[in-house]
């Protein structure tokens, strides 16, 4: 039995965790978590937003980014948060194909691919 999603892990070249962090903890305010050592040895960088974990591994050889494969940020007040990406400098792209939900693509600091979508109507308590 699958009980939910522990983590998305995302690649990031090696020597991009200051870049990673100003994104991911300052941009779009996510709390860094700590690695364990052994894995903390290995580069990269860890965030949480409530639930949501997301890992961002050093790829050591021939780092590509995510371009289509991605994470979705299910958020509130999302012109808000693209108005936060565009003052930091990242730019947004709207996508108007999902029924029922708003949402836009953007890039973090090494070009991965990440989604963020608002459901039109209120979720059910």
């Amino acid at each position: 039995m699958i009980l939910g999603l522990d983590h998305v892990q995302l690649a990031a070249p090696p020597g991009s965790e200051a870049a990673l962090r100003a994104f991911y903890g300052g941009v779009l305010g996510m709390t860094e978590m700590p690695k364990p050592p052994a894995l903390a040895a290995r580069g990269g960088c860890w965030f949480r937003a409530g639930t949501v974990q997301l890992h961002l591994g050093v790829e050591t050889t021939g780092f590509r980014p995510a371009r289509k494969a991605h994470p979705a940020l299910r958020v509130t007040a999302i012109d808000a948060w693209a108005a936060r990406l565009h003052a930091h400098g990242t730019p947004v792209t709207w996508d108007h194909d999902l029924p029922g939900h708003r949402r836009f693509h953007c890039a973090d600091p090494v070009g991965n691919r990440l989604e963020f979508l608002q459901p039109d109507a209120p979720e059910p308590p």
